[in-house]
């Protein structure tokens, strides 16, 4: 358990660090600086995949882009956000009262959103399988072997017709699922985002904002370039592309907005206990939605179950050792940044 003693030299440099007109100005600046950056992050891959759309290398640009972007998902959630959770619910202020100091509630909600996430998983297959599949059986239409000679040419034609029908069918599938992962993932970036953007503006400490603006800013980028990725695979339509990317940029510095209103509002800072409490259940959440989709919707389907990584051949085999080392950049970028933010 964390003691809330401090020491005579961090209470006195704390208090010098306390300047809420200074911090204010502060955190307008990272309301615009986060945003941009925010905008940088998610359209890069994006716009990416729209100039590389029709050429060759477009299947695996976007497939390394993915891969890059799983990496930072999966280091977002278990270096940046349940870390931060799990310290929230720890600190002396929450863990010295009933019930906090009795359960690990940060372990149990994080579980709880990962169940839930497989779900929305399960429940959403479950509804495209019904949807594509018609009588169950795909489209695909039963033709006898003990037919007669006459009709067997038209049959054939009608056998060629339903296999591409069900081509077509499970193309539409693997879309529809890329598009849903895309979306919990925002719900789950969101989430965090919020958290992130409501605990700087409650914050009164100036020494804490100003290395915070740079590190959030990167921090945004990669997370914009994780979640873009996933986006520009998915094929959504243009509105719907330019909408989820304006959600994700306006997030945070909502968020820092909302924090600066609800300090004004009540003089909760981000010490406050309720604040710590709200903080860690919502950040344990999040976490448990985003290890879920980075484990299981991004690198356990790509890895095993993408045709252009499971294939024999020496191609295969350059790509997969591609898409790794895209992995591992991505999630070694993102848990550097732990160091400042």
């Amino acid at each position: 358990m964390a003691s809330c003693v401090t020491g005579t030299e961090a209470a006195i440099r704390a208090a010098a660090c306390r300047d809420g007109e200074a911090a204010a100005h502060l955190k307008l600046i990272s309301v615009f600086v986060i945003f941009l950056t925010s905008v940088f992050g998610i359209s890069a891959p994006v716009l990416l995949a729209r100039y590389f759309h029709g050429k060759p290398l477009y299947d695996k640009a976007i497939l390394v882009i993915k891969c890059f972007a799983a990496g930072v998902i999966l280091s977002t959630s278990l270096v940046h956000v349940l870390p931060e959770a799990f310290e929230s619910l720890a600190d002396c202020q929450v863990s010295s009262r009933h019930p906090w100091r009795d359960f690990p509630f940060a372990g149990l909600v994080t579980m709880i959103g990962a169940v839930t996430a497989l779900l929305v998983d399960l429940t959403a297959s479950e509804h495209m399988g019904h949807g594509a599949g018609g009588g169950g059986g795909g489209g695909m239409e039963y033709i006898p072997v003990a037919a007669a000679a006459g009709g067997l040419e038209m049959k054939e034609g009608k056998y060629g017709a339903d296999l591409e029908i069900q081509e077509n069918n499970e193309e539409e599938i693997v879309k529809m699922k890329q598009r849903l992962v895309s979306q919990v993932l925002e719900i789950g970036i969101i989430f965090h985002s919020v958290i992130i953007g409501v605990t700087m503006g409650m914050s009164q400490n100036q020494c804490t904002i100003r290395p915070l603006i740079a590190a959030l800013s990167f921090h945004q980028i990669f997370e914009g370039l994780g979640l873009g990725g996933c986006i520009a695979q998915a094929g959504f339509k243009a509105g719907t592309v330019v909408y989820m990317c304006l959600m994700f940029a306006v997030t945070t510095p909502l968020g820092i907005v909302l924090g600066m209103i609800i300090f004004a509002a009540t003089g909760y800072d981000d010490q406050n206990p309720n604040a710590l409490i709200m903080e860690g259940l919502l950040g344990s959440l999040s976490s448990g939605i985003l290890i879920y989709m980075a484990l299981v919707d991004l690198i356990a389907l790509d890895f095993f179950h993408n045709k252009m990584l499971t294939s024999a051949g020496e191609s295969s085999s350059r790509l997969k050792k591609l898409c790794f080392v895209a992995l591992v950049l991505g999630s070694a970028s993102m848990s550097l940044l732990a160091l400042w933010a």
